[in-house]
């Protein structure tokens, strides 16, 4: 899929793809994509943020047992009794994701530097600048043709994905993107009107 689309098109036509296909992506898109996330705003110029791009098969095997650990109590009671038609698909593509993980080409982790270690909450106050560099790496994995999905819930045990992707105690892993050419197609979400979600100057 050619990379040369509007931004309207990137931006109404990014859905969130969790079904993504075992096929390898080329190196130099995957680089594209951390470079497209390195341009985003940082707070104070800082520019803190780090990435691992992971395709080693064993290493994906851990984050993908760590999504799964994490995961499956989360959203089991919905996974039952799903509230209407709509959640039981998104259900069973968050199903789908956590039992392909590891076969999923690239599993991106988004990190935050900190000049020294952090845990708990502290871990996610002073790293807002990652997540405008995410929605870049979105819409260019966009315009690649490519699909991917965030995710927070595999990253829960900061510790684990230290020893696991081998990071610095200064780096706290934020979210996990998996990417990957997608098993769906393209095509606009379902959002509210921005008639009930904006006001101008105050909410009355």
């Amino acid at each position: 899929m050619s990379e040369q689309i509007t931004l309207d098109e990137a931006i109404y036509n990014c859905r969130a793809m969790r079904k993504i296909k075992p096929e390898t992506i080329p190196e130099e898109k995957l680089i594209r994509l951390i470079d497209a996330a390195n341009q985003a705003p940082s707070g104070s110029n800082s520019q803190r943020a780090r990435w691992v791009v992971v395709r080693d098969p064993e290493i994906k095997k851990k984050l993908s047992d760590q999504n799964r650990k994490h995961g499956e109590p989360y959203i089991a009671e919905d996974v039952k009794n799903p509230k209407n038609a709509k959640q039981k698909r998104l259900l069973e593509a968050v199903v789908w994701q956590m039992d392909h993980m590891h076969e999923i080409p690239a599993l991106i982790v988004a990190c935050f530097e900190y000049p020294e270690k952090v845990e708990g909450i502290h871990v996610y106050r002073q790293a807002g600048s990652v997540w405008p560099g995410i929605q870049n790496l979105l819409l260019t994995a966009r315009a690649l043709g490519l699909g991917a999905a965030p995710t927070t819930l595999s990253l829960r045990d900061q510790g684990a994905i230290r020893d696991i992707l081998n990071l610095p105690d200064t780096f706290a892993a934020l979210c996990l993107i998996p990417v990957g050419y997608p098993m769906g197609k393209f095509g606009p979400v379902t959002r509210k009107p921005v008639s009930d979600i904006m006001r101008f100057d105050t909410w009355d």
